[in-house]
């Protein structure tokens, strides 16, 4: 059984953009260099003959896992989405009321969660705590570290 997975809409582009190159630009290429080892001679012990095969294996392997990934997927259409209350595609921005820290994140499907980017996954222990809830609701998140209370002050969706 196949698992659906969503993506934001540059998520799901970042997909197809990748097979696209693979395919049209990176198979050829491996092709050539097989082709350019196998006529120098003796395949039985020709490295770069053995070397350009396995990057070939490696390359339709992530073909083949992008394309099931891409059959797989459902874009999130955020023009559909209510800023009313926390959800996937959410930006939210909450207060820690013990230190006073504000603190923005998106919440983002898992596979394209980046912290640096301030993109948490909807399956982090944060952002389950604030799915579902509204601008001005004190919630207690339980994270690694213990316990903390947040506010949540303001909620947009990413467009």
């Amino acid at each position: 059984m196949t698992q659906v997975t969503y993506y934001t809409k540059d998520g799901f582009e970042k997909l197809k953009t990748e097979l696209e190159h693979l395919v049209h630009i990176e198979r050829p290429l491996i092709s050539q260099q097989i082709a350019e080892a196998r006529d120098k001679g003796d395949l039985s012990e020709n490295a770069e003959y053995d070397a350009a095969k396995n990057a070939q294996g490696m390359l339709e392997m992530r073909i083949s896992k992008l394309q099931d990934m891409i059959r797989n997927a459902r874009p999130i259409d955020e023009s559909k989405m209510d800023a009313s209350r926390v959800q996937i595609l959410s930006t939210v921005k909450i207060r820690n009321l013990k230190s006073n820290a504000e603190m923005t994140y998106t919440l983002v499907p898992e596979n394209e969660a980046d912290l640096k980017a301030g993109k948490i996954s909807v399956t982090s222990p944060i952002a389950k705590g604030l799915l579902g809830k509204n601008k001005g609701n004190r919630v207690d998140i339980v994270i690694p570290a213990g316990s903390i209370t947040v506010e949540i002050v303001e909620i947009s969706i990413k467009q």
